[in-house]
């Protein structure tokens, strides 16, 4: 979305068009949600729905452009899945609360091979600090540049700029399993 095109949807939604609204949970719901997944949020698809809502509660206090919209909107994603964290550590889950499965339509293989990509893709994150996980996430998942992932996380850009270099370091050697050299080309990340 552009900026003239965004300023329009902006404006629209502000009056509450249906269009407008459409057009924002199209562009911006699956790379949420996606970071939402990604994150270990263990209702995704209603903390999508919780951050849509305070997004139109919010709505008229915004001013910015599409790139200070989005790191907004990933900014309540943020603070959601912390808040969802705090709240999970206070309520201990019911082991009797089964989620339902409503994908009937996928063949059991293809499930546990995407189960099994993402189970090592979610352990390999979880050997990260919270920080380096959080910063690569914003960047890959939601593709925030880095004074979008410095504004949502409330973090100098520097900060963010070592976090994610320290977190794609870690992340290689738990691949290849060889340390990296500090100097490497292959270990720089802009």
């Amino acid at each position: 979305m552009d900026q003239a095109e965004f300023a329009s949807v902006l404006e629209a939604a502000r009056v509450g068009a249906d269009w407008a609204w459409s057009r924002l949970y199209a562009d911006l719901a699956p790379p949420v949600l996606g970071y939402l997944r990604t994150r270990g949020a263990a209702e995704p698809e209603d903390l999508l729905g919780e951050v849509f809502l305070q997004l139109a509660r919010n709505l008229p206090n915004f001013s910015g452009d599409y790139g200070g919209f989005r790191s907004w909107v990933f900014g309540i994603a943020y603070h959601r899945v912390i808040d969802e964290r705090r709240y999970r550590a206070l309520r201990p889950t019911d082991p009797g609360d089964v989620p339902e499965s409503s994908d009937v339509q996928n063949d059991p293989a293809d499930l546990a091979a995407e189960s099994l990509t993402t189970a090592a893709i979610v352990a390999l994150l979880g050997t990260l600090t919270a920080g380096q996980r959080d910063v690569l996430l914003l960047r890959i998942v939601a593709g925030l540049t880095i004074d979008e992932v410095a504004t949502v996380m409330g973090k100098r850009v520097g900060a963010v700029k070592a976090l994610q270099r320290r977190g794609v370091r870690e992340l290689r050697q738990r691949i290849d399993g060889v340390p990296l050299d500090a100097r490497s080309p292959v270990a720089r990340v802009r």
